[in-house]
Formats: structure tokens, C-alpha cells, sequence
């Protein structure tokens, strides 16, 4: 809702996602045009884009539909916090994609109901990634202190909190020779694959915009961004379950059965025991990881303790980019 109660345009935020010749797997969210200008200087611009990303006024239980590129139309339907899945079993998907693999779509909304003014004719552009039979192998990268300074390892989080709200998309600080790691690695061995990467991310999908811009700011190959819902208060989980990062690696392994995967995370969180248990549940596809070392002394030795012993697969506690890429040379993943 507006101010002064004018209600705002409505829009449809398509999330990059992934699927297969067969699998269409595509998700987003139905929502209030906030009018969020990422590009916007000023600290109270900041401030007041930062209130809008998390203060989201959501289209509940809307009917919407997806239309592919040969004409077929797919129906769906917005759940009560404004979130659409398409999950579909449809034939001959990969003769939709470009070179690099990504099937562009069409959502709009599909409710006779909704008197409200939406945005760009109702027509709003979606992408799935299916990656080319070709491909030597796919990439799954966190993001927070693997590709983007964000300060998860500093105390209460404040560095976490001042670099979101404080700072545009387009001033964000990659970690250095990242982006030229990552642009080795998507064109491999041959120099021309287009091996898929996804990242993933503790952040919540507010913060999905953001990332996508700071990602094409600092030239990183283009991928799926797999995000979490923002916590309810109060909501909690149990003990036995598993982060939703550890959840959407499982995923993209299970879809993608027959493709070699290299991990890449950093030292300051859960990425270790992460990887490392991902690691000997899929030993056959999981080629290596690296793990990006961090400023906290006590961090890393438990890191380097962790993987003493370990010898499932190679990893590597990554210093700089520069040596990320000797090993990726060593072992074969780019020329």
C-alpha cells in the first residue's frame, strides 16, 4: 500500500531458477511495486530502500500463468505470502534455451478479481537455467564472504547489517580475482563450455534484486540466485533439520545426477561441515571444494582440523583467487 493509502501498481518478481530437459522448475513472487531504486546515493535513499526491500506487501492466493517461448501455458497459483512454484513434467525444454542454457518466460497475472493497475502491460520476463549436456561440470558457490564482503564473521552481525542497508548494490566490494575465478570456471576446460553455476545464500529473497545487481555489477557469470524466506517470528526449527542452503545443494545434485560439481564457500560459518557432509553422501559428484580463508584465527583452525584426515575429496583453504586458479589448472577444471 502507498502512502496516504494510494495502493501502488502490482509486479511480479521472477526468481532465476533451473530445471532440466523435462523438469520446468520456476518460482517467484507476486507483490506491491515498492518503486526500490537500487542505483539511488544518499543515506536516507539508502535507508528508506532498505525499509521497502523488507517491508513487502505480498499478493496472496492469486491465480497466475506462465508462457513459454512454443506457446504452452502453464497455470499456477500464489501462496498466502505471495510466492509461486511451477513445477511441471514437460517434454523438450532444452530446445527452448540459448547458448548459454537459459529458457526464457512470460508470467503474468491470471485473476479476473484484481482491480489494480499492473505493471508493464502484465507481461513479466522469467529465465530457467538447463544446463547443456555438454557441460564439464557445475559450480555451487555461497555468497557472503565467498564472492561479496559482508562481515558474517564479525561480532552480533553489525558489518552484515550496515553493508546491506548502507551501501547500494553497485559499491558492494567483491572478494578480489573472484569474478575472473568464476569466469574461468563457467568456461572450463575447453575455454568454451558454459558450465552452470548457482549461488546460494543464508540471505532471504527480499534481498534477491540486490544480489542480482551486485552480481552483474562486477562481471560474475549469470546463475540461478537461491535465497531463503525470510523467518517468521517465532517460527523456529528443529534440531534435525537442515539449512536451506544445505537443502538447495541437495536439490541441484539430485536434478543433475550425471554432473560433476566443484563447492566453493568460505571458513567464517557452516560451509565446512556443509560441504564436507554434502561431500560423503555424493562423493562421485563432488570434485572439490574451496573454502575462502577468513580473519578469525579460532575459525580456521577448526576448519583446518575438520579436514585433516579428510580424503574424499580434494579441498582447498583458499588465501587468494591466484590460488584458487593454479589448483583449478592442476586439477584439470580450467586451461
Amino acid at each position: 500500500m502507498g502512502l496516504f493509502g494510494k495502493k501502488d501498481k502490482l509486479q511480479i518478481i521472477a526468481f532465476q531458477s533451473y530445471g532440466t530437459d523435462s523438469h520446468f522448475y520456476a518460482r517467484g513472487r507476486a507483490l506491491e511495486d515498492e518503486e526500490i531504486d537500487l542505483s539511488q546515493k544518499g543515506f536516507f535513499n539508502l535507508i528508506w530502500n532498505s525499509y521497502k526491500r523488507f517491508e513487502t506487501d505480498e499478493i496472496r492466493h492469486t491465480s497466475v500463468k506462465v508462457k513459454l517461448s512454443d506457446g504452452r501455458i502453464l497455470s499456477g497459483k500464489t501462496d498466502r505470502r505471495g510466492y509461486y512454484v511451477f513445477d511441471e513434467s514437460l517434454e523438450d525444454l532444452g530446445q527452448l534455451t540459448n547458448q548459454e542454457g537459459w529458457l526464457n518466460y512470460e508470467i503474468a497475472y491470471d485473476d479476473s478479481a484484481l482491480r489494480r493497475e499492473i505493471l508493464h502491460q502484465n507481461r513479466f520476463p522469467g529465465e530457467v537455467l538447463i544446463p547443456s549436456k555438454n557441460a564439464e561440470f557445475g559450480v555451487i558457490s555461497d555468497i557472503d564472504d565467498t564472492i561479496l564482503h559482508t562481515g558474517v564473521v564479525s561480532s552480533l552481525k553489525w558489518r552484515v547489517v550496515v553493508n546491506t542497508i548502507l551501501k547500494r548494490a553497485s559499491k558492494r566490494t567483491p572478494l578480489k580475482g573472484s569474478a575472473e575465478f568464476y569466469g574461468l570456471l563457467h568456461r572450463g576446460k575447453s575455454g568454451a563450455a558454459a558450465n552452470p553455476i548457482f549461488y546460494v545464500s543464508h540471505s532471504p529473497w527480499n534481498l534477491y534484486r540486490y544480489l542480482e545487481l551486485f552480481l552483474q555489477e562486477n562481471d560474475f557469470p549469470k546463475g540461478p540466485i537461491l535465497l531463503r524466506n525470510f523467518p517468521r517470528l517465532g517460527g523456529g526449527k528443529s534440531r534435525a533439520e537442515k539449512p536451506q542452503k544445505q537443502k538447495e545443494i541437495l536439490n541441484i545434485l539430485k536434478t543433475y545426477p550425471n554432473l560433476k560439481f566443484i563447492l566453493i564457500g568460505d571458513s567464517g560459518e557452516h560451509d565446512a561441515d556443509i560441504y564436507k557432509e554434502i561431500a560423503e553422501l555424493y562423493p562421485k559428484q563432488v570434485s572439490a571444494i574451496y573454502l575462502r580463508s577468513v580473519a578469525h584465527k579460532r575459525r580456521m583452525e577448526r576448519v583446518s582440523g575438520l579436514f585433516e584426515t579428510y580424503k574424499t575429496t580434494p579441498v582447498l583453504l583458499v588465501e587468494s583467487s591466484e590460488q584458487a586458479i593454479a589448483h583449478a589448472k592442476e586439477n584439470g577444471f580450467i586451461k
